[in-house]
């Protein structure tokens, strides 16, 4: 069709029995083995500087003899594996459980053990299907901090959280770090920097074998936010994450181990969180579970004019849906309780859930 490297970005979206109507008519293709359907499909191809685009009915691209193109569908397609226990069929919840005082949203808050462990308990409560703990900030502007107080933040934690049968990720740019919580029984792995701060992190994940959710930023956190430029926002941040991801398969990580993360507000300007927002079922192309952070981010203060970061929960539940219409498995999110619901009531108006009489 043209030259250059092609993206498929789903669209005209389908949920619930519409959605498989029309797959059955031949009319859709399926997104990652879920009741999503997409009927159209926007077709870029990126040569160098240069990008066209053209938008395909599905079934005229699912008849294409163009390899690349058919490869990219059944990289859609594919059924995702459950990484993250959840109520089948809808996004699973990753509550953040953040133990340091200097995080954007809720720094100083939780910074000690025990108010961490109380802050987790509640999260799960709220229907939090996974609890991210983390004891190093990441938000724009901060520094790195040293591996014994990483640890002594969120080792107590993540032992005392899975010992009480929660399920917990652990938040860390540092190989030890992600040994130590493993053994402490942390069941999932979650960098920011993609395994790439730390040299002995793909192999650490390797020999853990647990899940791993590769991120995407640009720049680290101290610098990232500090003229961001990208040619193309999510078609750049499409070719890192795949990168990305051959990386750590080379490394030993078994592909299906593997979440990607487009990274919003990491190295991105307000109008890049947006567009990667507008644009995130393009990511299905990947070929991996997809987990979308926007809880609580500066570019929902910018919309909705809330300096707080603290009191933008009504803004990220707008994300957190428009994340879940596009097909994301994992939210990582602030407000769970909150977020558990605006998706239920998503979902009923999709025909995905009944309600109870």
């Amino acid at each position: 069709m043209s030259d250059g490297k092609a993206y498929l970005r789903p669209a005209g979206l389908l949920w619930g029995r519409d959605a498989n109507e029309a797959i059955e008519a031949g009319d859709a293709g399926r997104i990652a083995g879920a009741n999503l359907a997409f009927t159209r499909v926007e077709l870029s191809f990126r040569h160098e500087a240069l990008v066209s685009r053209s938008w395909h009915s599905y079934p005229d691209l699912a008849a294409s003899s163009d390899c690349e193109i058919t490869d990219r569908l059944e990289k859609i397609a594919v059924p995702r594996p459950k990484i993250v226990a959840g109520v089948s069929g809808e996004p699973s919840l990753m509550g953040i459980v953040n133990v340091t005082p200097d995080s954007f949203s809720d720094g100083g808050e939780y910074h000690d053990p025990d108010s961490a462990i109380r802050h987790g308990r509640e999260l799960a409560r709220q229907g939090a299907d996974i609890l991210d703990v983390g004891g190093e900030s990441t938000r724009p502007g901060s520094d790195p901090v040293a591996f014994d107080l990483e640890l002594s933040r969120v080792l107590p934690v993540i032992e005392a959280l899975t010992g009480e049968g929660f399920a917990v990720s652990v938040d860390t740019r540092k190989s030890q770090i992600m040994k130590q919580a493993s053994a402490a029984g942390a069941t999932l792995l979650n960098d920011v920097s993609a395994l790439t701060h730390d040299p002995q992190s793909a192999p650490m994940a390797a020999s853990l074998d647990l899940p791993v959710v590769l991120m995407h930023a640009q720049g680290d956190p101290k610098t990232m936010q500090k003229a961001p430029h990208y040619d193309d926002v999510a078609l750049d941040v499409f070719d890192a994450l795949e990168n990305f991801v051959q990386r750590a398969v080379n490394a030993g990580i078994n592909a299906d181990r593997i979440i990607v993360d487009p990274g919003i507000g990491f190295g991105k300007t307000f109008a890049h969180n947006l567009d990667l927002l507008r644009r995130l079922s393009l990511f299905h192309g990947l070929g991996a579970p997809l987990m979308v952070g926007a809880s609580r981010k500066a570019f929902i203060g910018a919309l909705t004019g809330e300096k707080a970061a603290g009191r933008r929960a009504a803004g990220s539940l707008g994300a957190a849906v428009a994340s879940a219409i596009q097909g994301a498995q994992i939210l990582r999110v602030h407000d769970v309780g909150e977020t558990r619901h605006a998706l239920d009531v998503w979902r009923a108006s999709a025909g995905l859930r009944q309600l109870a009489e």
